[in-house]
């Protein structure tokens, strides 16, 4: 079964950062990820990653703006550069990239241009660095209206323009059931370029169960087409973290 990594930016919100590591291994789950890290006391998260005996199974990188705007590519590759030693300190193999919010009235395809030419220049730090950056479209219909990445076939479509084994896409689930649905098929059709994944039901962006995703099915689809890396569970819990994250497992097991 694909393994799972809890976000802890989003679940044990109710206490300090660096415990909600523990609290994850105490919920049964093998590791965690999380957003930004320069606001991260790294060290205690260090420590509390090895008493737990957990994996970081992705973190971001602070790009310094939009990558549709070419004029902060600098400041997009000194932070890869920054992230990537990050994720060496932490054993942390995935850094998650956010495109950044479209530029009114320019063309898309000059949108699209800049963004696979910033990738293609981190492309390089990435191999050479042992991670994998993995790029997210998320949805503009409900969270992020104005975003300029929303679609998986763009999404997918950069992926194969960079064309490194050290870019690849960062499928969300959730996201994407808001974009576009058909979730199986375009997850399996395209799981050589996917990277990681980010889950949660829809609507509400809460636990596996409470929405319209039939989660079981989704994840054996996964596993089946050969995936073997982290899904994240990046989700708002309606009721306790504990109880929801067991909801998550129950929802898998049956």
């Amino acid at each position: 079964m694909a393994r799972l990594s809890v976000c802890i930016e989003m679940i044990f919100t109710d206490r300090p950062f660096a415990e909600r590591i523990a609290a994850t291994a105490a919920a049964g789950f093998p590791a965690f990820e999380f957003w930004g890290w320069s606001n991260k006391d790294l060290a205690a998260m260090a420590e509390a990653k090895k008493k737990a005996g957990l994996e970081v199974a992705a973190l971001c990188v602070e790009t310094g703006g939009p990558l549709v705007d070419p004029a902060t590519r600098p400041a997009f590759l000194e932070g890869t550069r920054q992230a990537i030693e990050v994720a060496h300190r932490l054993g942390c193999e995935t850094l998650i990239v956010t495109v950044g919010n479209e530029i009114a009235g320019a063309p898309r395809e000059r949108q699209h241009a800049a963004i696979v030419e910033a990738l293609q220049a981190a492309a390089p730090l990435a191999e050479k660095g042992g991670v994998a950056l993995v790029v997210e479209p998320l949805n503009i219909l409900v969270d992020h209206k104005g975003y300029y990445l929303a679609t998986s076939a763009e999404g997918f479509g950069m992926i194969r323009e960079v064309a490194s084994p050290a870019v690849r896409l960062l499928y969300d689930i959730y996201h994407q059931q808001i974009t576009e649905g058909n979730l199986i098929q375009n997850i399996t059709q395209n799981i050589n370029l996917i990277g990681h994944f980010h889950s949660a039901d829809v609507p509400g962006r809460h636990e596996y169960g409470t929405g319209e995703i039939n989660y079981h099915n989704v994840i054996a689809a996964i596993d089946k087409a050969g995936y073997r890396g982290y899904v994240g569970l990046e989700f708002g819990p309606s009721t306790a973290p504990e109880a929801s994250l067991a909801q998550v497992k129950q929802a898998l097991s049956r």
